[in-house]
């Protein structure tokens, strides 16, 4: 096995153009209770760029590698690893080291098999958006079957993710995007209602195809900064809650939106995810993926030295449709 591989290096904070190919850094070491993964596919995530741009609450030590979810085959495991051995198809919801690179070292609890009817691609897909979306969903929003959910930003990763996941549990789900990609990408997976959050009108829309015009009972807000204040006229009364899992900004909100109705807003990080937490998400996650029902929907795919491209596009591409992968 060679010593060295091609990893993306950020040397310091700053924009896209940071993300830099180098092609002899050293392959890492696993520890008692890690693996080592060869990376065939990496998932990008806007958080990523939250914390390239160095603006974000946690700072990696630089020089780093950017990236936590990927798909691949195990390549060497701990001397204290049970459930895994080399050769296994898995992917990833977190890593110690980064996965914009052909090799990644992940704690064993943070890897978990992928399906055989599941390319490497749509693996990378799984981590971060449907582990999140589950959280939003089930863990903080306790939705239930016959709800109405808004999913505001829908066509997205975690969009896409929590649509799937919303119809598996038997809710209604209204669904918004900007682009008419991302809005047929949208009915594709099933939203009972899709509108273009870019149009004048679209909120008296949503509020008009609510049951009996009562509101929604749950809103997974991607881009609270700009959508918050608006969702709280959302909620139905006494039972609505809006579940944030993107921000980019401040927000002023009036508190008597959520006092006048007794609604509820939360917010949700992958990471407060307990070990029980996980793997519970994750039986719920093979289930659907080994009977059908749940399908990473890609987006983009780029080569790893287009890293720097895939993260501008990830926030910048307003029109952002699935998951922009990529493949290494």
């Amino acid at each position: 096995m060679a010593k060295v591989m091609r990893a993306i290096l950020v040397k310091e904070f700053g924009d896209a153009n940071v993300c830099k190919l180098v092609e002899d850094v050293p392959i890492p070491e696993v520890k008692p209770r890690e693996v080592l993964i060869r990376v065939h596919a990496a998932g990008v995530n806007p958080v990523e760029t939250y914390i390239r741009s160095g603006t974000y609450a946690r700072r990696p030590n630089l020089p780093y590698t950017p990236g936590a979810d990927c798909a691949g085959v195990i390549e060497r495991v701990g001397d204290e690893v049970t459930k895994f051995k080399v050769g296994d198809r898995v992917f990833t919801v977190n890593t110690i080291t980064g996965t914009y690179a052909e090799y990644c070292i992940a704690n064993c609890n943070s890897v978990f098999p992928l399906p055989s009817n599941i390319s490497f691609e749509e693996g990378s897909a799984l981590g971060t958006p449907y582990f999140t979306a589950y959280r939003a969903l089930i863990i903080k929003g306790h939705a239930k079957p016959n709800e109405t959910v808004l999913i505001h930003g829908a066509s997205g990763g975690v969009g896409i993710a929590a649509v799937q996941l919303a119809k598996s549990l038997g809710l209604r789900v209204i669904g918004t995007a900007s682009s008419e990609q991302g809005l047929q990408a949208v009915r594709n997976q099933g939203a009972d209602l899709v509108f273009n959050h870019k149009q004048e009108g679209y909120l008296k829309d949503i509020a008009n195809a609510s049951i009996n015009n009562e509101g929604v009972d749950l809103i997974i807000e991607m881009l609270a900064n700009v959508n918050l204040n608006n969702d709280l006229q959302l909620l139905r009364s006494k039972v609505g809650r809006v579940v944030i899992v993107g921000n980019r900004g401040t927000v002023d909100i009036n508190p008597r939106l959520l006092m006048a109705k007794e609604t509820s807003i939360y917010g949700v990080i992958l990471f407060g995810s307990s070990e029980d937490e996980m793997s519970m998400i994750n039986a719920y996650l093979q289930s659907g993926l080994k009977n059908g029902i749940l399908k990473p929907f890609l987006g983009r795919i780029y080569p790893l030295e287009q890293a720097a491209q895939a993260q501008t596009d990830v926030i910048f591409n307003s029109g952002t449709c699935g998951r922009l992968t990529l493949k290494i």
